[in-house]
């Protein structure tokens, strides 16, 4: 599973701003650095350096407006993205139900065991 990872496009929707950014292109279309600093608590040079990062990775692309650029998401990087975060859920869910099995087998055990102890 690990090497179905683009770990540099998981480490670009894996910042919290970015992933905010990306959001707000899928809710509002298509948007320009400077409208996207209003909606974030960061500024427009910050926005425009976390656009470069999704840009460097495909999930967004740029289209010059005028004095800026307007970007929105790249849908089939996108979907790529979404298919990976996917397999990574549905293997951590097998791990989960794993571990809770485990956990539970044991709590059981510690159940019989302490029975058995006030039984005598």
């Amino acid at each position: 599973m690990a090497s179905d990872i683009d770990e540099a496009l998981w480490a670009a929707i894996g910042d919290p701003t970015r992933l905010r950014v990306l959001d707000l292109l899928l809710t509002r279309g298509p948007g320009t650095a400077s409208g996207l600093s209003r909606e974030l608590p960061v500024t427009r040079q910050a926005v425009a350096k976390h656009l470069a990062i999704l840009e460097r990775n495909g999930l967004v692309s740029p289209e010059p407006v005028g004095r800026e650029m307007r970007y929105a998401v790249n849908p089939d990087q996108f979907a790529r993205a979404c298919a990976q975060v996917a397999r990574v859920s549905r293997a951590w869910d097998l791990r989960l139900r794993r571990i809770k099995a485990i956990a539970e087998t044991a709590q059981r055990s510690r159940d019989q065991k302490g029975g058995e102890g006030t039984e005598k």
